[in-house]
């Protein structure tokens, strides 16, 4: 495996060089529309790492979620997140699933965090390809001093609010809100960023549908260092997209399955609720990746 910087460093340099995203967010820059003159060379770099083999299960699902969303239904899409090229993997193989797959990828708005944004100038022209609305994590803020970082704090509650109207905007507009619900990539050092973040609940609590996506295949590998430090390899990437599932009704049936689980341990009900039905959709989730993983096999052959 070759580093990032060094397999890559051409497509770097030019998506850097085209790329007129501000890296400094505001509550007037939270909404982002993609570039199509980025678009091209991640394609290409996507095009590059995988091998035959690769390609999308289930775009009926996604056919059937976009046609919710033209109807004016608030929709949702929850993947795993493994490297900061899974939004570009799922963009190239939906649109090349089937004749609607260019007009579902363009339906897409992802939900970014800041540092995407702010920490890296190439990791900021490359999130820049992709229709996005940027917040302010709350992993971020978990880091915050309410004294020392007053400042701070002040400007994540202005640009998350910023956020939620430009949110409120699109989301009964034929859009599809795209957000990793693990909140961060997967570190194998680091089990608990397989954890879904709690505040994942609010979006399915005011959301009408969603499909969850596995990813299955690694082509962009997390270091521990700098993100670009990341190590590529080419591999077979299958990208599954689940059933469209009523997201009040799967709500619903977590938070009773929990409170059950709690009563059969001697609890009166579930602490926290919240996390229950967060956890229910990461473990969905695991459960499609490893089914995924039996498919992929196939390709590997």
């Amino acid at each position: 495996m070759e580093t990032l910087s060094t397999a890559f460093k051409d497509y770097i340099k030019q998506v850097a060089r085209l790329s007129t995203s501000s890296m400094v967010i505001t509550e007037d820059n939270v909404f982002q529309e993609g570039s199509e003159k980025i678009l091209p060379f991640l394609d290409k770099m996507v095009e590059d790492l995988i091998l035959p083999g690769s390609g999308l299960d289930g775009f009926e699902n996604l056919e059937e979620l976009f046609q919710k969303a033209r109807a004016g239904k608030a929709c949702l899409l929850l993947p795993e997140h493994y490297s900061n090229l899974d939004l570009s993997l799922f963009s190239y193989l939906v649109r090349k699933a089937g004749a609607s797959g260019a007009g579902i990828d363009r339906a897409v708005v992802a939900l970014a965090g800041m540092k995407l944004n702010e920490e890296n100038p190439v990791v900021s022209a490359f999130a820049s390809a992709y229709t996005r609305i940027v917040i302010y994590p709350s992993r971020s803020l978990q880091h915050l001093d309410i004294e020392k970082d007053r400042e701070e704090i002040i400007r994540s509650n202005r640009i998350n609010r910023a956020a939620m109207k430009a949110l409120l905007g699109v989301k009964n507009a034929g859009r599809i809100i795209l957000i990793f619900p693990s909140g961060t990539r997967y570190r194998p050092w680091d089990p608990s960023s397989r954890r879904g973040v709690r505040e994942i609940d609010s979006y399915i609590r005011t959301f009408d549908y969603m499909c969850l996506v596995a990813i299955n295949g690694e082509v962009l590998h997390v270091h521990k260092g700098d993100m670009m430090e990341d190590e590529v390899s080419k591999d077979v990437v299958r990208v599954s997209v689940g059933p469209v599932l009523s997201c009040g009704e799967f709500r619903d049936r977590a938070r009773a399955e929990a409170d059950a689980q709690a009563e059969a341990e001697g609890e009166k009900d579930t602490e926290d609720k919240k996390q229950a039905v967060v956890d229910a959709i990461m473990a969905e989730l695991e459960k499609m990746h490893m089914e995924g993983e039996k498919k992929r096999e196939h390709y590997l052959k």
